[in-house]
């Protein structure tokens, strides 16, 4: 007496929905990975509500509304400012500088002090006030 059956069913996988799910998820991570990419430009943006300083001796570069420099209230010429704000950082293996640029100077003045810094490879981050509410 034979118990066994004759037809032995078919065990397969069905895949075509796989590759749709697979397509759909490597969507997903491609959008998900260019938007979590950050800015192109390296720059550190100060937040004006905290009063914290992330570098503990920071270059201290200030610009008053009439253009007179000062690299750590030593006040600099503005032709002779790239070469002492070379010298003031020479020792340091990854420098900072902290603006205290006045707000009535004009944005070009600002750009050029900023095309010094990413000659010399400074991080630059500006000093801003704090909002009163």
């Amino acid at each position: 007496m034979n118990l066994r059956k004759k037809n032995k069913g078919v065990h397969e996988v069905y895949s075509a929905s796989l590759s749709d799910i697979m397509f759909f998820l490597l969507l997903f991570f491609l959008i998900t990975s260019t938007m979590a990419t950050p800015n192109v430009l390296k720059l550190l943006l100060p937040s004006a509500k905290s009063s914290s300083q992330s570098v503990k001796h920071p270059l201290t570069i200030s610009v008053t509304s009439e253009l007179q420099y000062a690299i750590n209230d030593t006040p600099v010429s503005s032709d002779q400012l790239e070469p002492a704000i070379q010298q003031a950082i020479k020792d340091q293996p990854d420098p900072t500088a902290l603006l205290k640029v006045d707000k009535s100077v004009q944005v070009q003045n600002l750009v050029d002090l900023l095309d010094i810094g990413s000659r010399l490879k400074i991080k630059m981050v500006l000093a801003t006030q704090t909002s009163k509410k």
